[in-house]
């Protein structure tokens, strides 16, 4: 390797780190609101760690010919890394997700023969379960939920808002498109309270406790309606 390019390679490095520094605030910012999402047991330094390992990656891929300042691709990124890192620990026991598929069936079963919303009461006899059992289930769906639908993409930080990538062709940026206005025309069939619930924790990014508050429920309540919100935009996107 001659002199000049071992000069630019250290450059690129000092550069590379100096960005990392830079931005390092933005790892912790976008892993405390991921972190206010999800259940206890995922820890806030791990999704530090993955994020810093994002954010790295960032440093060295970014091109800024893409049209994307560096914060909207890092943060991507960033965000990429973090929800990678959970899906890896997946935290829900298996029986979590068969009953949250069981759930979705159930109410698209219901939905179809009765060509209206699901009810609670509905949902449980379906299940062969009472209302408290129902509950339960949709408490437990609860965080695995959230990271489902973070995972579809809402509001500003949308994985479906990806960067510019002229390797995208047109079709593709149609898909994309033909899917959020599904999933927006989904979310606006919900019932009233879920829509509602739906508005203040994607738009407004109030939490839970903050949404029981406004709408006069529990913070497990507001946290059960949500999953149930979930589930049921599942049975209908499906």
């Amino acid at each position: 390797m001659s002199l000049t390019m071992k000069k630019a390679e250290i450059y690129n490095q000092y550069q590379q780190q100096d960005t990392v520094d830079k931005h390092a605030a933005l790892v912790k910012r976008i892993a405390w609101h991921l972190k206010s999402r999800l259940p206890a047991n995922v820890l806030l330094d791990d999704l530090i760690q993955a994020g810093m390992i994002g954010l790295l990656e960032a440093a060295k891929n970014y091109d800024a010919a893409q049209g994307a300042s560096f914060e909207t691709y890092a943060s991507i990124r960033i965000r990429g890394a973090m929800l990678d890192e959970i899906r890896k620990n997946d935290w829900a026991p298996r029986s979590v997700h068969r009953n949250s598929r069981k759930v979705a069936e159930v109410v698209r079963q219901i939905e179809n023969e009765k060509g209206r919303d699901a009810r609670d009461s509905e949902i449980a006899e379906a299940l062969e379960m009472d209302l408290d059992e129902y509950n339960k289930v949709l408490q437990d769906a609860s965080g695995q939920k959230i990271l489902s639908f973070e995972e579809i993409g809402i509001g500003d930080e949308s994985i479906l808002d990806n960067i510019p990538n002229p390797q995208t062709g047109i079709l593709d940026g149609l898909q994309k498109e033909d899917l959020k206005a599904h999933v927006a025309n989904a979310i606006a069939s919900l019932p009233e309270r879920e829509r509602m619930v739906m508005a203040l924790y994607y738009s407004e990014e109030l939490n839970l406790r903050e949404i029981g508050a406004v709408i006069g429920v529990s913070e497990s309540r507001v946290s059960q309606i949500h999953s149930q919100a979930i589930i049921r935009l599942q049975a209908r996107l499906l």
